[in-house]
C-alpha cells in the first residue's frame, strides 16, 4: 500500500518516526514523509531509506488562517495527485489540516497520533482559552473522519474523550514513539557525575527550572557537569541566547546546541533530567533509560509514564525547583542508587518501550501487517 506520514516539523518526522517508515518499507509499503523543510535539504536523507519527502507549506506554530488554508488546499492537491491508501499524522496543523484534506481527497483511512497536548490545552490567559476553544474544535473534525486515534498517555486521552473531541471506541493507547534497542545500548556511567536536559529549548519543557537547579548544585558541588542539548525554538515560550548566554557565561551549564546524534551526550551523563510541564512520551527519556540511566522527570501527563518513583529514578512537580534540585543532589552523593535506577532503566525500556513492539502495534491496528488490529496497552 501506499502510506503518507504528516509532520509539520521535518526534523521530527526524521528522527522520531524514521523507525516506523522504515518497518512500513520492509512490510513492503510504499512511503511518503511530508513536511514543512526544504526538499534539496532533507530528500535525499529520507530516499536513503527509501522514503520519498515531499515539503509542504505549514507553519507550526503560526495562527494566520490564509496560511492555514494553504496548507489544507496544498495536503488536498498532493492527496488528490497520489491517492495514498493511509494518512499517519501527528502534530496539531498536520493532524487538523491533513486528516480534513485526506478526507475531501476520499481517503478513509487516516489514523492522527496526539503526541501529547501543548501549552495551548493547558496553559492559562484569556488568549489561550479563545485560541484552545478553536483547537479543540478543529481536533473534532479531524478526529470525527479518523478511524483510529492514537495517543501516547492516558491523561490526554481522557481529555479528548471528556471534552468530546474523539469517540471512546476510536482511541487507541501506544507506549510513546519507542526506543530502538540496537541504536541506543547500555553505556557505563562516566567516572564524574553529570546531568543532562535534551530538548527543544522552551519554557514548558522545564529548561529554566533545569538551569536554576544546575545553578544550586555547581554551588555546592563545582565538578559536577552540567549539559545541555538542543535547539532554539519559534515557540512563543522559546529562549533566546540571551536568556541562557549568563548560565554559560558562568559555568552553569555546557551547551552543545542542536545535535543529530544524542547518543555521545547520553554517554557523558548519569543522570537524565526533563522537568518538563506536559508530554506525549518524551522520546528522550525513552533513550536515556535504553542507555542505562537514572531519570528524574516531573509528575505531569506522559512524564509520569516513564519513572516509578524511586525505583529508576524520581517524580517531581512541575515548577518546582527546590525539590528538582533536592533529587539532583541525592543521586550524585549516592552512586549505588544511581546505578541501580539505571539498571532498573533498562530493564523498563525493553519490556515496555521497544519500539518494534510499538511500530508492530501501530501496523497491526492501520490493518498493515497481519494481527489483531485492536491494540491493547503493553
Amino acid at each position: 500500500m501506499k502510506i503518507a506520514v504528516l509532520s509539520s516539523h521535518t526534523p521530527s518526522l526524521f528522527w522520531f518516526r524514521l523507525d516506523l517508515m522504515k518497518d512500513l518499507i520492509m512490510h513492503g509499503h510504499e512511503v511518503y514523509a511530508l513536511g514543512q523543510e526544504a526538499e534539496e535539504k532533507w530528500g535525499d536523507k529520507f530516499l536513503a531509506y527509501g522514503i520519498k519527502y515531499r515539503k509542504i507549506s505549514v507553519e507550526r506554530n503560526g495562527i494566520n488562517p490564509f496560511n492555514d488554508v494553504k496548507t489544507y488546499m496544498q495536503l488536498r492537491r498532493f492527496f488528490k495527485a497520489e491517492n495514498p491508501d493511509k494518512i499517519f499524522s501527528y502534530q496539531a496543523k498536520t493532524i487538523i489540516y491533513g486528516n480534513l484534506a485526506a478526507h475531501a481527497a476520499g481517503i478513509s483511512e487516516i489514523y492522527p497520533l496526539i503526541a501529547g497536548l501543548g501549552s495551548i490545552f493547558r496553559g492559562d490567559g484569556f488568549k489561550n482559552s479563545i485560541i484552545r476553544a478553536i483547537l479543540k474544535a478543529q481536533y473534532r473534525l479531524a478526529c470525527k473522519v479518523s478511524k483510529k486515534v492514537f495517543f501516547q498517555n492516558n491523561d490526554d486521552k481522557d481529555e479528548f474523550v471528556i471534552n468530546g473531541i474523539v469517540e471512546e471506541g476510536k482511541a487507541v493507547i501506544i507506549n510513546g514513539s519507542g526506543v530502538n534497542l540496537d541504536k541506543f545500548k547500555p553505556e557505563p556511567l562516566p567516572e564524574t557525575p553529570a546531568f543532562l536536559f535534551i530538548g527543544r529549548l522552551i519554557k514548558d519543557k522545564g529548561v529554566m527550572e533545569y538551569l536554576e537547579a544546575c545553578r544550586r548544585i555547581k554551588r555546592e558541588n563545582p565538578e559536577v557537569r552540567c549539559l545541555l542539548v538542543g535547539p532554539y525554538d519559534s515557540n512563543p515560550s522559546a529562549l533566546k541566547p540571551d536568556d541562557l548566554k549568563p548560565f554559560i557565561d558562568q559555568g552553569i551549564v555546557e551547551y552543545f546546541g542542536e545535535q543529530s546524534d544524542v547518543r555521545p551526550y547520553i554517554r557523558q551523563c548519569s543522570i537524565y533530567v526533563l522537568p518538563s510541564y506536559h508530554e506525549g512520551t518524551p522520546k528522550t527519556v525513552l533513550e536515556a533509560m535504553a542507555a542505562g540511566r537514572a531519570i528524574i522527570t516531573t509528575d505531569a501527563p506522559g512524564c509520569r509514564e516513564t519513572v516509578t518513583d524511586g525505583y529508576n529514578g524520581f517524580l517531581v512537580p512541575i515548577k518546582n525547583i527546590d525539590c528538582l534540585s533536592k533529587k539532583m543532589k541525592f543521586l550524585i552523593d549516592d552512586y549505588a542508587a544511581c546505578q541501580l535506577m539505571a539498571e532498573r532503566s533498562i530493564q523498563i525500556a525493553k519490556d515496555k518501550y521497544d519500539v518494534n513492539i510499538i511500530n508492530k502495534s501501530i501496523m497491526q491496528t492501520m490493518n498493515l501487517i497481519k494481527g489483531s488490529n485492536a491494540y491493547e496497552s503493553i
